[in-house]
């Protein structure tokens, strides 16, 4: 069955910010036998929000974050619970990659939260497991109110006309840059326009001092945005097969790569093995290194870990703006098998609309999809959180169409197979070009199973 979600080409923000955790390469995709039974919809009311029961409910929350998330989450949910005395909301949460391996058997037993935190690359595998619940009668009952909200917004949380997932925020692939760091090392950071080439430079003189470019570009991020900056993708748009044509694509970028890791502009495999995933223990955050690639609406995160002025620029180029898109930062979905799917509604309604809680979030998670919440905010943003809504608003006018959401075996593709490769290049266990190769075997056989 083919799934269509529509790209934020459109997107219309008056503000603009916003990932994943999420960047780093999730672990274990969710499993289920695909027998949860479906959501059964919501009956119809012109007043559902007055009609609610005060009868005590208990709530299960999961989300994926770094601390200062987490906090905030924190304090957002507390103030919920003193307007509905009678809701009492358990929390879970963790690193991202934490995160999928936990929900992972929760998803099999049906025993999944009754809100999580919905990625991109995950969307399609979950609703294909009846996993999610249609969110639609809630719109229309009055129960999530989406009247500030673009159906572009609306669009990519929805698959073959079902809303799955209601979008949290929206960001853009971005460089977080300590430009101290790289004034003492004698750099002049190119903020609009940094190339690979640029980067090399850069990284050559941070070595001098002792410093790192970077603690890592995670492959299954990086390699698909070199694709699209030469006009290619990870994926075709059916799901059925690599969307590239050309190996030379994989043995040019895995060479570069490769260059920069035997020169020590990275990490080491072993130690960034031990990193568990969030801004606080990032290298940049230690002072070791000079930049994080990451999410817009990681930004502040990063910030604050690192206790130092960032910058926040565009990934490299040449072609920044065929590489660069918008993408949902995450989402937040209402499980199949919660049984209070009317109360997990109610919250995501809180979370998106209400304009106290937003001053709390501030668009951490990506942009806020409400254009009344962004039209509330833009007076109260300090200086750092300015600077991810101008990179996204520059971010919209630079980019191209967002690609298809990931097809059922994405997971096992990147972060798997293209993981295990680009590592095995790395320690020289396999040559670039029998990796690229093999690669594409393996990748079209994962891929193969979607063709109908």
């Amino acid at each position: 069955m083919k799934k269509t979600l529509t790209s934020i080409l459109s997107l219309a923000l008056v503000l603009t910010a916003a990932g994943c955790g999420g960047n780093q390469p999730a672990a274990t995709p969710a499993a289920g036998d695909g027998k949860a039974a479906a959501p059964a919809a919501p009956a119809a009311s012109g007043d559902a929000k007055k009609e609610a029961s005060k009868d005590p409910v208990k709530l299960r929350v999961a989300w994926w974050g770094g601390q200062a998330r987490h906090d905030y989450t924190l304090k957002v949910i507390d103030m919920y619970m003193k307007l509905h005395p009678n809701v009492k909301i358990e929390t879970e949460y963790s690193s991202f990659d934490d995160y999928w391996k936990k929900l992972a058997p929760q998803a099999a037993a049906n025993q999944l939260p009754d809100v999580i935190q919905m990625d991109y690359a995950y969307i399609t595998q979950y609703a294909d497991r009846n996993q999610l619940v249609d969110l639609n009668p809630y719109t229309k009952n009055g129960l999530l109110d989406m009247s500030s909200v673009s159906k572009d917004i609306i669009d990519v949380g929805s698959i073959n006309g079902k809303y799955y997932a209601v979008t949290l925020g929206v960001n853009a692939l971005g460089s977080f840059v300590d430009m101290d760091m790289m004034k003492k090392a004698g750099v002049d950071y190119n903020k609009t326009g940094a190339t690979w080439d640029d980067l090399e430079s850069y990284a050559q003189k941070l070595k001098s001092t002792g410093k790192l470019l970077s603690q890592g570009y995670a492959y299954d991020v990086y390699f698909n945005y070199f694709l699209r900056t030469n006009g290619q993708s990870l994926f075709k748009a059916d799901g059925t097969a690599l969307g590239y044509t050309d190996d030379k694509l994989f043995v040019d970028y895995f060479k570069r790569y490769q260059k920069w890791y035997e020169a020590g502009y990275v990490l080491p495999l072993d130690k960034a093995a031990q990193k568990k995933g969030v801004p606080e223990d990032d290298e940049l955050a230690f002072g070791n290194s000079a930049t994080v690639q990451a999410w817009s609406n990681q930004f502040l995160a990063h910030g604050m870990a690192a206790k130092r002025p960032l910058e926040l620029v565009p990934p490299p180029g040449p072609n920044i703006n065929k590489g660069l898109f918008m993408k949902p930062s995450q989402y937040f979905s209402v499980t199949s098998n919660s049984k209070l799917k009317d109360e997990a509604v109610k919250f995501i309604d809180y979370f998106t609309n209400d304009i106290e809680a937003n001053k709390i979030i501030k668009g951490e998670r990506g942009v806020p999809i409400s254009s009344k919440v962004k039209e509330a905010l833009k007076p109260l943003l300090s200086p750092e959180e300015a600077k991810i809504f101008d990179y996204v608003a520059w971010a919209e006018k630079n980019s191209s169409p967002n690609d298809p959401p990931d097809p059922v075996g994405a997971s096992e593709v990147r972060t798997v197979l293209l993981k295990d490769l680009g590592d095995q290049i790395l320690y020289k266990k396999i040559s670039i070009e029998d990796a690229a190769a093999k690669f594409r075997k393996d990748a079209n056989a994962v891929l193969a199973k979607n063709k109908k």
